[in-house]
């Protein structure tokens, strides 16, 4: 479907009207609507063009602009076209204002221009033009939009006086400053070619931004260009809007006109209801079904849209065009026949692959819509036999047929089947038109939806990568964890949270929140829990890890904020120790009598801040106690209090639960009612239990080379008191090996050894040598470097830290219990 557009201007205009009164009494004149490519040549022709220079579209498109629009020499740099003599008879420029239509043709200006050219022709009357043209940028060949009108048609058609036409001269001002300026912004799309909206909406925002088209009558009153649809004649073919009726069968040929104009508004009315329809939500199922339903019924009585799978899946762009092997998914389907017709043989959810010699193929391969006024029972049987178990016939033979393709940047991503029954009109070519542009809408709502898709899976691919997989079981407590994902767009937030094994048995339990949303807090996120793993792992103390942590975050840039709760968790002692900075409050709930309570702490500034003192706080437990650490994305909520979150958690927390899990689960129901939640919220829940004294032994030993058989002897000993008879012969091998080292290697008076007993058999080795050992290769005559060796092949776990002056090597092994010695 071709465009013309028309200008407003307002018959009979006086010195003495003003704009607003202009504008208001709109009328119309065709315009001229032409594109050129980076060559010079035309890429577009309207129906305006054609009227007012003659030339057909055929006759237009690929020839040098510089031989059809008014420009009065020949052009410079690449363009250099012919001289002004061609087929289309010769133009001569003997007047102008404003500046040459010749320097935005050549490339030689970076804004827009506009003048008036007065030309006659070979065969033509003398025509005055008006002319305004745009230089485009960006992305494809168009560089330059032109359009242009007729002044002699303001003083025949609109009944201004020659002194009036005389003194118009086209310009630009900024729309804003214009009357409606939102109606001429949303009708401006109307003035361009038929093109992608993607290019369509590119080429809006640069006319914006570079001026509105405007006639001037004088200094001080100015029309603006105000688009409206022209329309070709279709004789005999034309339908009356809605009635799918020859026009000719309904009026006299002198109101064909009007019939052909109301049955265009009608459609581009349907059109622009589609896309306000289309599109409520990134969603890509919902834009789907919101994309199939609109051709039904007004359009067409069936409906069903096919999409590659990676765009259904939310994958990155397919790559290549589609073939034989391209798996098809046939994602929905509207229609209005009887309830169940279609569902056997064309079902949703489908996958297919399309045989070649079908229009489906055809479509997809082409990337072009396909049409078939009739599917006769010869074609039908055709179409049919091209797949395998299925009659098609019944379905589409006697109706009409028309596949449009649903692209994106030139890809095809899907394509959509219409089709009517054989009591309606058959699709023509206005409505291959038509269904172009509804699938091109389509497909930029449907690529939109898909890149969400695609961005939202990243975010949470991303997002669970940073989040630790965190044991359920620890030396001495269970853990539970939850996090929910923000509403903002993207999803990816810097809420954290771990758990880290350290050495004695003491559990490390971290909460944090990077201010910010977003990849960038996200990547933060990440660099942070990492120091923080590396630092706990040392054996840092938690005042002295935030410092250290606040240090880091400073030297890494200053947008560096966050805050962050960590505490560590002794079993065999029964405490917590915690340090705070900047961060909500723990809760503790006891397990005697059920009660919870905030955990006041010392709280120091966020991270990041720099200059504040960290304090930690030391905490008695008792087994069965547990501690719920949070993000304040969970209690607080925009124009709430966060007092009143932090209540409903301590009241949630306390609630009693079947497990861990459950608890948890408790929390986030009774806190995650509020609508207005935007932000992310990690929650860590951990049940201290403690570790009995009896399964805990601990021996001071000399560091002598003779302790090492004694060491095997005290582990043996208590192992078979405990009843692990089958973990003795690998514990006194790793135990000898690790004490061997001790006193090989260490320094001190003593070498420690403690056992510990939980669901596995924890060995630590303890010295004053605080360099931490390595493993070796030991030559084929070597006498050492092949402990560590067996410790790492027969150990579940091992590993070595310092803290201070000391430190610490252990190793986990697996438990089977076994009889229990008396």
């Amino acid at each position: 479907m071709d465009r013309g557009t028309e200008v407003g201007a307002h018959p009979g205009a006086g010195a003495h009207e003003s704009p607003t009164a202009r504008y208001a009494a709109e009328g119309r004149i065709p315009l001229a609507v032409v594109v050129v490519d980076r060559d010079g040549l035309v890429s577009h022709w309207s129906t305006g063009a054609r009227r007012l220079f003659g030339a057909t579209r055929e006759e237009a498109l690929g020839r040098p602009a510089a031989d059809l629009l008014p420009v009065s020499g020949a052009l410079p740099e690449v363009l250099d076209p012919e001289p002004l003599t061609d087929a289309f008879g010769p133009y001569q420029m003997y007047d102008g204002l404003g500046p040459d239509l010749e320097a935005s043709l050549g490339g030689r200006t970076s804004y827009p221009a506009a003048g008036r050219a007065r030309l006659t022709g070979a065969d033509r009357e003398r025509l005055d033009i008006l002319w305004w043209g745009y230089p485009l940028i960006g992305p494809g060949p168009a560089r330059l939009l032109v359009l242009a009108a007729d002044a002699e048609r303001l003083k025949a058609e609109r009944g201004y006086d020659d002194e009036v036409v005389e003194r118009i001269a086209p310009g630009f001002a900024p729309y804003t400053e214009l009357p409606a300026p939102d109606d001429l912004a949303k009708r401006l799309p109307e003035v361009l070619p038929n093109m992608g909206p993607e290019l369509s909406g590119r080429i809006v925002a640069q006319v914006l931004e570079l001026g509105y088209p405007i006639l001037e009558f004088s200094q001080y009153e100015r029309v603006p260009v105000t688009p409206d649809w022209g329309v070709p004649r279709r004789a005999g073919r034309q339908r009356a809007a809605g009635t799918g009726t020859p026009a000719q069968a309904l009026v006299p040929s002198g109101a064909e006109h009007d019939l052909e104009y109301a049955a265009v508004r009608e459609r581009l009315e349907f059109l622009n209801e589609v896309s306000t329809g289309i599109g409520s939500s990134l969603d890509l199922g919902e834009t789907i079904r919101e994309v199939t339903s609109a051709a039904v019924p007004r359009f067409a009585d069936f409906a069903g849209t096919h999409l590659r799978a990676a765009v259904l899946a939310g994958e990155s762009f397919p790559d290549g065009a589609p073939d034989v092997t391209t798996v098809w998914h046939r994602v929905w389907v509207e229609h209005n026949d009887e309830p169940g017709r279609w569902d056997d043989t064309v079902p949703v959810g489908e996958a297919i692959a399309f045989p070649e010699h079908t229009p489906f193929f055809q479509c997809m391969s082409t990337g072009e819509p396909v049409l078939i006024p009739r599917i006769d029972e010869e074609l039908g049987n055709r179409i049919s036999g091209q797949f395998e178990k299925r009659d098609l016939r019944p379905l589409i033979t006697g109706r009409s047929l028309l596949v449009v393709p649903l692209k994106a940047r030139n890809v095809v991503l899907g394509f959509m089947v219409l089709m009517r029954r054989a009591d309606r009109e058959v699709f023509d070519d206005m409505d291959r038109t038509t269904g172009a542009e509804l699938a091109a809408r389509a497909g930029l709502v449907l690529d939109n939806a898909r890149m969400y898709t695609y961005q939202e899976n990243v975010a949470d691919t991303l997002q669970d990568s940073m989040l630790p997989q965190v044991s359920p079981r620890m030396a001495g407590c269970d853990i539970a964890t939850r996090y929910l994902p923000g509403t903002r767009l993207g999803r990816v937030g810097g809420d954290w949270f771990d758990s880290i094994k350290l050495p004695g048995s003491r559990t490390a339990l971290v909460v944090g929140d990077v201010m910010g949303h977003g990849l960038n807090s996200a990547a933060m996120m990440g660099q942070l829990r990492t120091a923080v793993q590396t630092m706990a792992t040392m054996g840092t103390r938690p005042a002295q890890l935030l410092r250290s942590l606040d240090d880091l975050a400073r030297r890494l840039g200053e947008n560096y904020l966050a805050t962050c709760l960590y505490a560590v968790y002794d079993p065999i002692r029964g405490e917590l120790e915690l340090s705070n900075a900047g961060h909500i409050p723990p809760v503790l709930v006891r397990a005697e009598d059920g009660r919870s309570e905030l955990l006041h702490l010392p709280t120091g500034a966020p991270i990041g801040v720099g200059g504040v003192p960290f304090e930690t706080a030391v905490v008695r437990v008792a087994p069965g106690d547990r501690l719920v650490l949070c993000t304040d994305g969970l209690v607080e909520v925009r124009g709430g209090d966060i007092g009143e979150g932090l209540a409903a958690l301590c009241e949630s927390a306390a609630h009693p639960a079947a497990s861990m899990d459950d608890a948890c689960d408790t929390i986030i129901r009774a806190l995650n009612t509020h609508g207005g939640r935007k932000d992310d919220v990690a929650l860590l829940m951990a049940r201290l239990n403690g570790i009995p004294d009896d399964h805990v032994a601990e021996w001071q030993l000399p560091r002598e080379a003779r302790e090492v058989s004694r060491a095997r002897r005290l582990v043996r000993d208590r192992l078979a008191a405990w009843g692990l008879t089958d973990a003795i012969e690998t514990a006194e091998l790793l135990v000898s090996e690790l004490v061997g080292n001790a006193v090989r290697h260490g320094a001190g008076a003593e070498v420690g050894l403690r056992l510990v007993r939980t669901d596995a058999l924890l060995c630590e080795v303890l010295d004053d040598e605080p360099a931490l050992p390595a493993l070796t290769s030991a030559g084929p005559d070597g006498e050492w470097g092949r402990g560590l060796r067996v410790v790492s092949r027969l150990a579940r776990e091992w590993g070595a830290s310092a803290s201070g002056h000391r430190k610490t090597v252990w190793f986990e092994q697996a438990l089977t219990p076994g009889p229990r010695h008396p």
